[in-house]
């Protein structure tokens, strides 16, 4: 028979962070251990279930037992069992006793090297009853838990581990309960509607009846990703009917997917709040409203915060006025929170607030942050140097980063560092560009994150960076494997992306020099080694896998990194070109010459790959060729290089293929006489020193 499983853990209410994981978890073990028993093939639909209070999964066309399969066990080869006359030998008469089978049962096939002897059995396919108790065993230790619970079971001795207390297990193969059992619990057919407004206790008949009778009567969306598209059709409809916004994506995508979690039938309802609130900096008030109530703010036309917020309630009643009410109640003393906080800092300057960072460590072999804002400082005013912005500027914004960690506000809401420093400098009346510095030296805060706007805010976010990345390798803090505690995988990518993003306002320091003058500020701690090697190779990997995401070809940014991989401005356009440049017909010719050049001066003597080529010595045509063509491109991809002209560089080189190739077909490089043998040498190193000035073209090889 086949039908349809389902299986469902019904528990307390579940991580809401988690629970699009644990569900996506859950249904890929359940499907692929059918699958890989033979009792589901590879295209069964397999359905996640998910809500606040169940982990579910039903998978399409399942079999009570999967179809028989042939056992097949290699024995001796050929040649070690039989003997000259075709007999079998001892070792094989042996080797099918061993079997159970007769010699005259084995079957001759080969294993990919070499003729062998098979023993060949057809075995029953697995039984879906003795399959599923495994499987669900096996689902439920690979889910993701984020924190394991321990809990008693009801007979008061026995501990069962599980990420909340389960009290329902449902195993149904179509309208069969399939016998089974975990953390304490036995198989049936009883589930349960919404705590509230649906029926309490469930009966389901089928597997196929689940999903809808758990919408009616029970009241539940069982599907995550239904109950998700519901919430968001009404979060817009009902913005849309007043006239506004949910505002920038990514933190609505964000606490949909946790309100998502949290409801089992959703409805949504407007809140409002007092105007005068919003004197405060609105980005006080989305936090409190979006983290710690889980509201959707509502923004006007122009990306304004208004006093009002959309509620994702539990239960969809006729009269809301208890919800809304209950809702307004319970966030307002959050925002008179914000408000207070907001109108206490407000009463020091930052500057005031600087010697308090003298007591805020930052870590143990670093010092504190007042300590660390000097070592910034210090950097921060060579790079505005270097890349010829204000040092002034960028000093006295590196001077007050920091300084609105000591404030109430920061410390009640950790995630407005910097912005809440921009709006106190504003206050203080800090110069426009530095209140901006200040807000933007945190930024990229993450892969997709905008880059600084301002010189200065460029300027800070670099030194604070790096010395982020040079005194935490310092002490030892790299990140190993899938651990990076400090974010120095971040902050690499946020220096990389700077530095690019910079490349259209002219050249940018090279990066070798700017982690130099990073680790020149940690000179004078102790058991601190700052390894600028280690720091730029770990920046270059960043800035590899950066490239690779964006969509380059690995062998082409291998071959421009491997050329030059501290001019970070120069990165982009050398790759452009060398994307040009493979669709020349010349291109694949000179990318396998480069690598036989290479391969055979590595085998020479160094010195003699950088030496000088002799015109006067004697030379066969081809080599004389090859030298002509060698000295007439040569200043065209001078030129070119002068001139930032990656692509022209590399398009002058086509020329070369066909001396290249009549080289190689008519002249022999390493012959008897040392001096033609050198002169060659000479030749092709100054061959591959020209070709390989934009890319190392023999990664293209191949």
């Amino acid at each position: 028979m086949r039908a349809a499983l389902l299986i469902e853990l019904f528990t307390e209410e579940l991580p809401p962070r988690a629970l699009a994981r644990l569900g996506e978890s859950f249904t890929t073990a359940i499907a692929d251990g059918l699958r890989a028993h033979g009792l589901a093939d590879a295209k069964a639909l397999a359905r996640t279930f998910a809500t606040p209070r169940r982990l579910a999964v039903r998978v399409a066309d399942v079999a009570t037992h999967a179809a028989p399969r042939t056992v097949e066990v290699k024995g001796p080869s050929v040649a070690v069992g039989l003997d000259a006359g075709g007999a079998p030998t001892l070792a094989l008469r042996k080797w099918a006793e061993r079997q159970g089978a007769a010699v005259e049962s084995l079957v001759r096939a080969s294993d990919g090297r070499q003729e062998c002897f098979w023993h060949r059995t057809t075995a029953d396919g697995a039984s879906l009853d003795a399959v599923v108790p495994a499987l669900i065993e096996q689902a439920i230790a690979k889910l993701p838990i984020p924190k394991v619970m321990q809990y008693q079971l009801a007979d008061g001795s026995t501990t069962v581990g599980f990420v909340r207390p389960a009290h329902g297990l449902l195993v149904l193969h179509g309208e069969r309960v399939v016998p089974a059992a975990a953390l304490g619990l036995r198989s049936g057919r009883l589930t349960h509607g919404h705590r509230f407004q649906g029926e309490p206790d469930l009966v389901v008949p089928h597997a196929d009846a689940y999903e809808s009778l758990l919408a009616e009567p029970g009241r539940v969306i069982a599907s995550f990703e239904a109950r998700r598209e519901r919430i968001d059709r009404q979060l817009r409809d009902r913005a849309a009917a007043l006239g506004a916004s949910l505002g920038d994506e990514a933190p609505v995508a964000a606490l949909l997917d946790e309100v998502t979690a949290l409801v089992e039938w959703p409805a949504v309802y407007v809140g409002a709040f007092e105007p005068e609130f919003l004197a405060v900096p609105q980005e006080c008030l989305i936090l409190t409203m979006r983290t710690n109530q889980r509201y959707f703010p509502l923004f006007d036309a122009h990306g304004r915060l208004e006093p009002r917020f959309l509620i994702v309630a539990n239960l969809e009643v006729d009269d809301s006025s208890l919800i809304v009410d209950g809702n307004q109640r319970v966030v307002r003393p959050r925002l008179a929170d914000a408000r207070f906080f907001f109108e206490q800092d407000r009463r020091a300057t930052l500057a005031s607030r600087l010697p308090r960072l003298a007591s805020v460590v930052y870590h143990a072999r670093l010092g504190t942050q007042a300590e660390r804002t000097e070592r910034v400082r210090a950097l921060a005013r060579r790079i505005a140097t270097l890349l010829g912005t204000d040092p002034v500027l960028a000093d006295r914004a590196a001077l007050l980063a920091k300084a609105d960690l000591p404030t109430g506000m920061v410390g009640e809401f950790p995630e407005l560092q910097g912005t809440m420093g921009r709006y106190y400098a504003l206050h203080d009346g800090e110069p426009a560009e530095v209140a901006q510095a200040i807000a933007e030296h945190y930024q990229p805060r993450f892969a997709g994150d905008a880059l600084p706007a301002s010189d200065a805010g460029t300027v800070v976010a670099l030194a604070d960076k790096l010395e982020t990345l040079t005194g935490i390798w310092g002490v030892g803090g790299a990140p190993t494997g899938d651990r990076d505690p400090f974010a120095l995988r971040r902050h690499a990518l946020g220096v990389v992306r700077m530095l690019i993003g910079r490349a259209a306002q002219g050249p940018v320091p090279s990066l070798r020099s700017l982690i130099g003058a990073a680790c020149d500020g940690l000179a004078g701690l102790q058991n601190v080694r700052c390894d600028a090697a280690a720091v730029h190779a770990f920046v270059v990997e960043r800035l590899r896998g950066w490239l690779r995401e964006r969509g380059c070809p690995a062998a082409e940014v291998d071959a421009v990194l491997a050329v030059d991989d501290d001019a970070l401005d120069r990165v982009l356009p050398r790759l452009d070109a060398l994307a040009a440049f493979g669709t020349l017909p010349e291109s694949a010719s000179l990318a396998a010459a480069n690598k036989r050049i290479g391969n055979i001066l590595r085998k020479a003597d160094p010195a003699d790959a950088v030496a000088t080529p002799h015109p006067e010595l004697p030379a066969e045509p081809a080599e004389r060729a090859l030298r002509e063509a060698v000295a007439q491109t040569a200043p065209r991809v001078e030129q070119a290089l002068g001139s930032g002209d990656y692509g022209g560089a590399l398009a002058a080189l086509a020329a070369l293929r066909t001396p290249v190739d009549a080289f190689f077909d008519q002249v022999m490089v390493n012959v008897e006489d040392p001096r033609v043998r050198r002169n060659r040498l000479a030749l092709l190193g100054e061959l591959h020193r020209l070709m390989n000035r934009v890319a190392d073209l023999s990664k293209l090889a191949g």
